[in-house]
């Protein structure tokens, strides 16, 4: 039995570099599981690409704007072809910080206090929108460019007079709003979710950056500049507390297959979720397959579980 996978990477986000990375990461691995495949680097020729063969399944590895929300997903829907992961409403959703957090409270589920700024309000008057915001949230405070991922795009306030510059910074990328958060110490903790409408949590990893106080782009992409911690530094009842809302987040913005909800834990064992990732990393010091490994899943097993997911959402057979 011969199935055709379309390996979606690359693409023509920030992220191009991490996809690329991830997506040689499943291609081995999908090879040596007995699966044709062919590397599309993702473009603007990419549909006539995907059409030159006639593809079983699409398996997204593209991380950021044009792969993790919701385009790609739409272009393959069009083209009548299967894919792994989240459908086009939930990767928009998750992929747009501020939104996913309006359905996340919608849910009665914990994320940190907040408040949005459009560019529109940014450019008429930035003092008002300034007196807003320090009115709204006490400092510390992130300023997130809420489209982007990897941390890209994120700024620390820890001053008010760093606020001003960290949202110039943030309107720089082509966002229509800003996201101003409060800022929350505590433990950074990752939670792995796999399922679709029955979803599981895989082991919970705790993060410790060695490049300061974030779990930053270089951290996470630079082999020793952190720590993933199995299980975390925690109680079991708060480790399985964050397992469950997990799950019902992942629930909440509608994912499929995989997703990787981060939290923050305060020093008071309350958990905030901070995002959903519908496209985690899958690179060599990614958390999604550090998770899988502690549960004894090698990384092919890891992409087969996600193949098999693809299948049931599409009631189609994937597996070999």
């Amino acid at each position: 039995m011969t199935i055709r996978i379309a390996l979606l990477m690359g693409g023509l986000s920030s992220e191009r570099e991490i996809s690329l990375k991830s997506g040689e990461a499943v291609y081995k691995a999908l090879l040596e599981a007995g699966y044709e495949v062919d590397k599309i680097d993702v473009d603007k020729q990419v549909a006539k690409k995907l059409l030159e063969k006639r593809y079983d399944l699409a398996f997204i590895m593209l991380h950021g704007a044009y792969g993790e929300d919701g385009t790609i997903q739409g272009l393959l829907e069009i083209l009548g072809i299967p894919y792994t992961g989240s459908g086009v409403l939930a990767s928009a959703i998750a992929m747009d910080k501020i939104m996913s957090k309006k359905v996340l409270m919608q849910a009665g589920l914990p994320t940190a206090p907040f408040v949005s700024v459009s560019r529109y309000h940014w450019e008429k008057n930035r003092q008002e929108v300034l007196g807003k915001i320090k009115n709204e949230i006490s400092l510390p405070l992130v300023v997130k460019a809420p489209n982007q991922g990897s941390t890209i795009g994120i700024y620390f306030v820890w001053q008010e007079d760093e606020l001003e510059n960290a949202l110039e910074e943030a309107f720089k990328f082509p966002e229509r709003e800003i996201l101003i958060e409060k800022f929350i110490k505590g433990k950074e903790v990752t939670a792995p979710v796999l399922g679709n409408n029955e979803v599981t949590s895989l082991p919970l990893i705790q993060i410790i950056s060695k490049t300061g106080v974030v779990y930053d782009y270089q951290a996470k992409y630079t082999a020793g500049l952190s720590e993933h911690v199995i299980p975390p530094e925690l109680p079991k009842s708060v480790i399985e507390k964050v397992q469950d809302l997990a799950c019902q987040a992942h629930l909440a913005i509608g994912c499929s297959g995989l997703s990787r909800v981060d939290f923050i834990i305060d020093d008071n064992f309350q958990p905030y979720i901070l995002e959903v990732n519908t496209i985690p990393g899958m690179t060599e010091t990614s958390l999604f397959p550090d998770s899988a490994r502690a549960i004894g899943w090698s990384y092919k097993d890891l992409c087969c579980k996600i193949i098999e997911y693809a299948g049931e959402r599409f009631n189609k057979k994937f597996t070999l």
